[in-house]
């Protein structure tokens, strides 16, 4: 079964014009003419950044390291053998490695630290 469309024979377009507008479009944007003055710019508006936001990501954040946290010790429950100093014993292999990385954040807040006294005193200076 042929479509109705098949049985025509296919004709080239005579020229490249496109169709005329209808009057009512005629005279807009759509008519490709001059439209005037563009209309006022609305102010931005997106929400401001505030403090409450920041806190508010900062309280996500904090809930999936929590929650990464978890599973990490709940992994890790092998005992380890350590010795520190005059200090001996077996400790569960998480928290052997929390401890690590507290020591770590500490030695790091520690150095920052340094580098703000500094900066502040050259602030001061100048």
């Amino acid at each position: 079964m042929a479509y109705p469309s098949e049985n025509r024979p296919f004709t080239a377009p005579q020229d490249d014009a496109p169709p005329p507008l209808p009057p009512e479009l005629a005279g807009t944007l759509a008519g490709l003419e001059g439209a005037g003055e563009a209309p006022p710019r609305r102010p931005d508006s997106r929400v401001p950044r505030t403090r409450t936001s920041a806190v508010w990501f900062g309280v996500w954040a904090g809930a999936v390291a929590l929650i990464l946290l978890i599973i990490f010790v709940a992994q890790n429950t092998g005992n380890v053998r350590l010795s520190f100093l005059w200090m001996d014993g077996q400790i569960p292999l998480a928290l052997a490695m929390l401890i690590a990385g507290v020591c770590g954040a500490f030695v790091a807040m520690a150095v920052a630290s340094v580098r703000i006294i500094q900066l502040r005193r050259l602030v001061r200076r100048r």
